[in-house]
C-alpha cells in the first residue's frame, strides 16, 4: 500500500459489480446509450461508477487482494473497464447469472478463504457517492484493524440519516463495545431492510443509522453467517468455490448457478442475525447509495456538481 494508512493486517477487497440497476436504468439510459448496468456508468466526473469504488478500495487493499464480482451478461462492459495492459488488475469472479447480493458477497468469501484462511474481508458496493475518499478509506483501514481484535462479529459502515428513507436498512445501536474507530463501535440491537415508514420514522428518533452495505469481517466470520442464515446458498457456494477462475459457461458451474436460491444478503443475514452484528458510524462526508434517479440528482444539487447530462436535463424538464 501506497497511501500510509495503517496496516490492516491480511486485508481482502470485495467490489460487488453484478446487479442489474433496474430503478436506474432511466438516468443510464439517457447518459449511455449502449445499455451497459449503472456500475459501467459515468455519472459525474470521467471515471465509471466501478473505476470509483476500484480507485478508493486500492487506498487500502492492493490490487492482487481485490476481487470483483460480476456476472456474465456484463462481459462486454467489464471487459472495457478492467482489461487490456496496464497495473495489475484486480481478480474477476464472473458469476453464471444474478444470484442476488447473498451470493455475491459469499461466493467471493468463499473462494477468498481457500487462498488465504484468515483473511479479513472488506465489502464495497459500486454504485455510491462519496464526497471525500480518503477519510472514507481511512475509517474503512480502521475499522478493519478494530474486525481483526473482535473477530467474530460482522462490522457494518453506518451512515448518519437526513430523514425517515424507507429505501435503506436501518441499525438500531446499542452499547459501545471498542472507543475504534472514530465514533466508536457498537452493537446492533437491531436491523431492518427497507422498514416501513412507521418503523423508519421510530429508527430516525432513536438514533438509527443507514446501512451502506460498506462491511469488514473476517472470512471465516462471513461464512458462518452465511451457514446460519442461508444454509443451502452457503452449502452450494462452497461447492462452486473451487470452480472460480473456470470458463463462467461450463456446464457444471451454470448448473450449480441455475439451481442456487437468490437472496438477499441484508434482508436473509444481516436482518436475521443482529447478535453477530457491530456499527461504526461514517465520518461526517457526504454519501449517497445511487440507487434511483431522484437519489442522484439530489445528491449533485446538494454538492454543487452539475455533469452536462444535468445541465441537458434541466433544460428539456
Amino acid at each position: 500500500m501506497t497511501s500510509g494508512f495503517p496496516f490492516t493486517g491480511r486485508l481482502w477487497s470485495v467490489v460487488l459489480a453484478g446487479g442489474e440497476g433496474i430503478r436506474l436504468r432511466p438516468l443510464v439510459e439517457r447518459i449511455h446509450a449502449d445499455g451497459r448496468p449503472k456500475q459501467y456508468a459515468v455519472l459525474v466526473g470521467s471515471r465509471s461508477l466501478l473505476r470509483q469504488t476500484l480507485d478508493r478500495s486500492k487506498l487500502i487493499v492492493p490490487a492482487e487482494r481485490t476481487v470483483v464480482v460480476t456476472t456474465r451478461a456484463h462481459k462486454p462492459f467489464f471487459s472495457a473497464e478492467l482489461g487490456g495492459p496496464g497495473p495489475p488488475a484486480p481478480s474477476m469472479i464472473v458469476q453464471p447469472r444474478d444470484r442476488g447480493t447473498a451470493a455475491g458477497v459469499l461466493l467471493p468469501v468463499h473462494w477468498i478463504a481457500r487462498q488465504d484462511p484468515q483473511a479479513l474481508v472488506a465489502v464495497f458496493p459500486s454504485d455510491h457517492f462519496i464526497g471525500d475518499d480518503q477519510a472514507f478509506a481511512r475509517h474503512v483501514a480502521d475499522l478493519a484493524a478494530v474486525a481483526a481484535r473482535h473477530p467474530e462479529c460482522l462490522h457494518l459502515l453506518g451512515a448518519r440519516p437526513d430523514g425517515p428513507e424507507t429505501g435503506y436498512g436501518w441499525i438500531e445501536p446499542g452499547d459501545e463495545v471498542d472507543r475504534a474507530p472514530s465514533g466508536g463501535l457498537r452493537r446492533v440491537v437491531r436491523f431492518w431492510e427497507k422498514p416501513s415508514p412507521e418503523t423508519a420514522r421510530a429508527c430516525l428518533e432513536r438514533g438509527g443509522l443507514w446501512n451502506t452495505f460498506v462491511m469488514v469481517a473476517r472470512a471465516a466470520t462471513l461464512i458462518e453467517a452465511g451457514r446460519r442464515a442461508l444454509p443451502e446458498l452457503s452449502e452450494r457456494l462452497s461447492r462452486i468455490a473451487p470452480l472460480v477462475g473456470s470458463d463462467p459457461e461450463a456446464p457444471i458451474l451454470e448448473s450449480a448457478y441455475l439451481r442456487a436460491p437468490s437472496a438477499n444478503f441484508s434482508a436473509d443475514v444481516l436482518a436475521a442475525l443482529p447478535s453477530m452484528l457491530t456499527v461504526s458510524r461514517m465520518p461526517p462526508i457526504a454519501w449517497s447509495d445511487w440507487g434511483t434517479p431522484d437519489r442522484v440528482i439530489a445528491t449533485l444539487q446538494r454538492e454543487g456538481i452539475r455533469p452536462s447530462w444535468l445541465q441537458e436535463l434541466a433544460t428539456t424538464a
